[in-house]
């Protein structure tokens, strides 16, 4: 390969461009730019330690040359309320991005590299046929990606928030994030500082607080190609002008934009390779594009070095550097959304707010923004009625009127182990092993209410005397040597009953011959799947029966906390969502009436069950297709549920179709928990890939629910609750270890565990400073 051509003269091209000619000086490397040299675009950049290390290693002269200039500080200041909390340790390094783009040009020039300014780029095509190799770095409006969007295959998602990038000439101490209320809405702020004198300052909004803040009205003109809209940048001045300290706002080439994040198939055709924006963004919350071009360019150019073949070595690029991506986009989506529905936080204190907003991507937890500053998180704990120390998911709460010992709940795991029926000898062992391990709370899962209710042929049920004997008989024994309560969740099944049990895909398959099944249209679950029949009106009132019935059950069997399984696509969630809801009945079409029977069966359920015992509804917030539960009606629906008496809602979502499509990830369920606890005051439960103690702490002190279910987590670790509190510390009283266990209680030291380093520096260097601010004129510390 001895000819490149690369489309566009960014920090990601220039970068790229610069490492391959000095990986083989023999290569001819051709940068097309339509711009000038001397043409300035865009404020700061900020850089990690990961992308600064490897920028070192590759180029030491290109990172001498913007170490030199960097502005560097640790803190972030959150601007809340009329208050600043500050959160230390975190340490940032920031660049003019004009200066990054001339201290690369510079580099190519001594490397003979051939940058045409001036200069668009011929066609793809025409450039695909003269080089050996096209690597379009020509940002996220790619006009190499639109013409091969066939094999690229690109997903374009434009969020609805607007932003505006600027700048000021105050030079900012450190990170600051600026949430402020007016009467229109919220403003929120992203800034940093990247030189003496300048910090980028991001403006942003919600579209409808962007149109009644008036924003609307002066962006009516189209602007020419690099002018900015200065009518609202003049505003922003003044909704911003306590921030601002007298100082101005600087644009360039600014208006208002919604963030796109862009994701493709696949980012090589032939010897056409996509490199930075152009193949990936991500939102400007968690990071920065250039950061992302960068690692593209020199994870492409070692490829070139390191392969036989240019196949393979873009394969290799794209293998090495795809799942690095996601993983930031993963995060950046989790931020993104988090700015977008800020307004459902402003009414926390400033302290649980700045923990909710810098633990909002998940990335950044509960124990490492202890191990950062301790004394910011000590704080926040002690601000919500916390003692600073004591994890949060080992604070007490009262549900009904159950003490619950910490914020722990193992949520059904269903075994389908019981083809009688009955729980099963793997149940009593499972339910014993969790009640042994700590959680606050263990429900057993999956029990219908009817024989036709069973979602499988191995669900337990709770319809007979000889089943209720069964549950009574198991938990007498699991209270023999626990004292954790335990919980029964009940279902009908619906349009998902009949099914065999699920493989290790998690896919039940029809049963040959099955039974008939009941749902509120004729909708089968997918194709293959048995068409239920919709039900009448004598059946709804049966099926409400029915589920009085086994709460009386339940509560003679000894059960402490009940939950009615109204998500997951079973027969109360079908009644609930549009989508598998087409009735034209008091029983369908709009949300008041597609809330009627679940209504009705907890209306029956609450006079069943015992006053003060916890009553927990599961809803599905989210049915994950078009045209599904919205977040309004999953609002509205949670609001009925806890008028009608729900002690508890357990937010969860998905399963109410087969086509769904969720964005599985950690948490990636809490933000529906979030809603729904700020939007009814209701306590919520969060569930769904909630796996470490640090994610649990996260959650509960940010305010995003009051408890947290950890399932599959339970599955590989009985005992992970007092595991966790033996990893963090903890000894006290929510986290009591089975007195034949007791000696187990600390975690066993691994090989090495007994090794005592020497001291091999004669003078110890001090620990770096938790506070760091960027002061501008101060010498390097």
């Amino acid at each position: 390969m001895t000819r490149v051509a690369v489309i566009g003269a960014g920090p990601g091209g220039l970068y790229f461009a610069a490492l391959a000619r000095q990986l083989d000086p023999s290569r001819e490397v051709v940068v097309f730019e339509r711009e000038a040299r001397e043409a300035e675009s865009g404020f700061g950049v900020v850089f990690s330690d990961e992308t600064l290390d490897g920028i070192a290693r590759a180029d030491p002269r290109v990172f001498a040359a913007i170490g030199a200039e960097f502005a560097r500080w640790s803190d972030i200041d959150v601007r809340y309320a009329g208050t600043v909390r500050t959160s230390g340790g975190h340490g940032f390094a920031a660049l003019d991005r004009n200066r990054l783009r001339a201290i690369l040009q510079d580099r190519c020039a001594e490397l003979a590299v051939d940058v045409r300014y001036r200069t668009p780029a011929p066609p793809v095509a025409e450039l695909a046929a003269a080089y050996d190799l096209v690597v379009a770095a020509d940002g996220i409006h790619s006009a190499t990606r639109a013409a091969l969007a066939e094999a690229f295959r690109p997903e374009l998602d434009e969020r609805r928030s607007r932003y505006i990038w600027l700048a000021t000439d105050l030079p900012l101490e450190a990170f600051t994030f600026i949430v402020e209320r007016f009467d229109f809405g919220t403003v929120q702020v992203h800034a940093y500082p990247y030189s003496a004198d300048r910090s980028t300052f991001i403006v942003e909004l919600a579209e409808e607080d962007w149109r009644r803040a008036g924003f609307e009205a002066l962006a009516t003109r189209e602007l020419a190609r690099g002018e900015s809209d200065t009518a609202s940048v003049a505003r922003c001045a003044e909704l911003l002008a306590p921030h601002l300290d007298g100082h101005r706002l600087i644009p360039s080439a600014s208006r208002w934009i919604r963030f796109t994040t862009v994701r493709n198939a696949r980012w090589h055709h032939r010897n056409v390779v996509l490199l930075g924006d152009a193949a990936h963004s991500a939102h400007f919350s968690i990071g920065s594009g250039t950061k992302l071009a960068l690692e593209d360019a020199l994870a492409l150019a070692a490829s070139l070095a390191e392969q036989a073949d240019l196949e393979r070595a873009l394969e290799a690029y794209e293998a090495e550097r795809r799942p690095v991506v996601e993983s930031t986009q993963r995060a950046a989506q989790a931020s993104l959304e988090w700015f977008e529905t800020v307004g459902r936080r402003t009414g926390q204190g400033a302290d649980q707010f700045a923990f909710n907003l810098l633990t909002r991507s998940r990335r950044v937890t509960h124990a490492n923004l202890r191990e950062r500053d301790r004394a910011f998180v000590d704080a926040v704990e002690a601000a919500v009625g916390g003692t600073p120390g004591v994890p949060p998911m080992f604070r007490p709460l009262k549900l009904g009127a159950l003490e619950l010992r910490n914020r722990v709940v193992v949520p059904p795991l269903a075994t389908f182990t019981s083809p009688d029926a009955l729980p099963s000898a793997f149940d009593r062992a499972q339910l014993t092993g969790l009640a042994l391990g700590g959680a606050a709370l263990v429900i057993a899962g999956l029990t219908a209410v009817t024989p036709a209710g069973r979602a499988t042929d191995h669900c337990p049920g709770l319809w007979n005397d000889h089943q209720e004997a069964a549950w009574r008989e198991l938990l007498t024994a699991v209270r023999e040597v626990s004292d954790t309560p335990l919980g029964l969740q009940l279902t009908h099944a619906g349009r998902r009953g009949a099914t065999a049990p699920p493989g290790p895909d998690g896919i039940g398959l029809p049963l040959p011959g099955g039974w008939p099944l009941l749902a509120p249209s004729p909708l089968p679950w997918a194709d293959g799947y048995a068409t239920p029949q919709a039900a009448t009106s004598d059946q709804l009132a049966a099926v409400t029966a029915d589920f009085a019935a086994s709460a009386e059950r339940a509560a003679r069997s000894g059960f402490d906390v009940l939950e009615l399984q109204f998500g997951h696509g079973h027969l109360l969630s079908s009644f609930l969502s549009p989508l598998t809801n087409r009735r034209t009945d008091r029983y369908g079409g709009p949300l008041a009436h597609r809330l009627r029977l679940p209504l009705e069966v907890l209306a029956a359920v609450r006079a069943a069950w015992p006053a003060g015992r916890p009553l927990l509804v599961r809803v599905s917030a989210s049915d994950w297709a078009p045209g599904g539960t919205t977040e309004a009606e999953a609002v509205a629906i949670c609001r009925a549920l806890g008028e009608a008496g729900a002690d508890a809602v357990d937010v969860s979502t998905g399963e109410v179709v087969a086509h769904q499509r969720p964005p599985y990830g950690r948490g990636y369920q809490t933000p529906f928990a979030e809603l729904v606890r700020a939007a009814t005051g209701l306590p919520t439960v969060a569930v769904g890939a909630i796996s470490s103690h640090e994610d649990a702490n996260s959650v509960l002190l940010a305010g995003r629910a009051d408890l947290v279910a950890v399932g599959r987590a339970h599955l590989y670790d009985p005992l992970w609750t007092l595991h966790a509190a033996a990893e963090q510390g903890y000894r006290g009283p929510a986290a009591p270890w089975p007195r034949p266990w007791a000696a187990g209680s600390r975690k066993p030291p691994g090989p090495g565990a007994d090794r005592v380093p020497p001291r091999l520096h004669l003078l110890r260097e001090p620990a770096p400073p938790v506070h760091r601010r960027w002061h501008p004129t101060a010498p390097e510390e």
